[in-house]
């Protein structure tokens, strides 16, 4: 034992000879005196010592970086005055410093990693309007989330997504001018009970056989 105790100094001195890091010299030293201290106390007592303790790694150990899994936080409300809109997310647990906000004209995402062990994630792709990114932010409290927008112009938003008007005929002037009618039918038919694409497709039926010109005859 007395012989390995040896051994181990002999090798550790010579690390600490070549070593250039303040970090590996300290750790060097801080062993080599833990050793000899062991050495002193194999001379004074015959006694067996101690087993020797496992020497320190001195090399870096990176932490694990596997793809971030996210659980989608889609159950949430929100008001709105005439200059923000205000999102209400139910969530404790949340660290200000491990969040990850991305503030848009038309769009955000808001990430929270490490929340009770799970990450969490709440986006709008596209906002029913533009909003201000810099003077966006999340506000954390013991039970809940708050995420503030500011409206690049004042006004009520109707929703708080964007959603296109499938009514809504096109005006593209260099079209057909019936074409944009056409659309709207057949919005109509997509959107419409049954009783309304029974009522349609007969007049479609009709427009085809020849028995009316209008497709849109009856509705007026």
């Amino acid at each position: 034992m007395a012989e390995e105790l040896a051994l181990d100094l002999e090798e550790l001195k010579h690390l600490q000879s070549i070593a250039k890091r303040p970090r590996v010299l300290s750790l060097i030293s801080s062993e080599i005196h833990n050793l000899e201290k062991m050495q002193d106390s194999k001379k004074t007592d015959p006694s067996p010592a101690a087993q020797i303790p496992t020497p320190i790694s001195t090399s870096a150990k990176l932490p694990s970086n596997p793809a971030l899994i996210y659980s989608t936080l889609s159950s949430f409300s929100w008001d709105q005055d005439n200059d923000k809109v205000k999102i209400y997310i139910s969530l404790e647990g949340v660290d200000q410093e491990k969040m990850e906000t991305e503030f848009k004209p038309i769009s955000f995402d808001i990430k929270f990693h490490d929340v009770q062990g799970k990450n969490y994630r709440c986006a709008a792709p596209k906002l029913n309007k533009e909003i201000v990114p810099e003077k966006s932010k999340v506000l954390v409290k013991p039970s809940r989330v708050v995420i503030t927008l500011f409206k690049a112009s004042k006004g009520n938003w109707l929703d708080l997504h964007y959603k296109e008007d499938k009514l809504k005929p096109s005006l593209d002037k260099e079209r057909d001018p019936m074409a944009g009618i056409m659309d709207l039918m057949k919005n109509m038919y997509e959107e419409g009970d049954d009783e309304m694409k029974r009522t349609i497709a007969k007049a479609w039926t009709d427009a085809r056989s020849g028995k009316t010109a209008d497709p849109l005859n009856g509705y007026r």
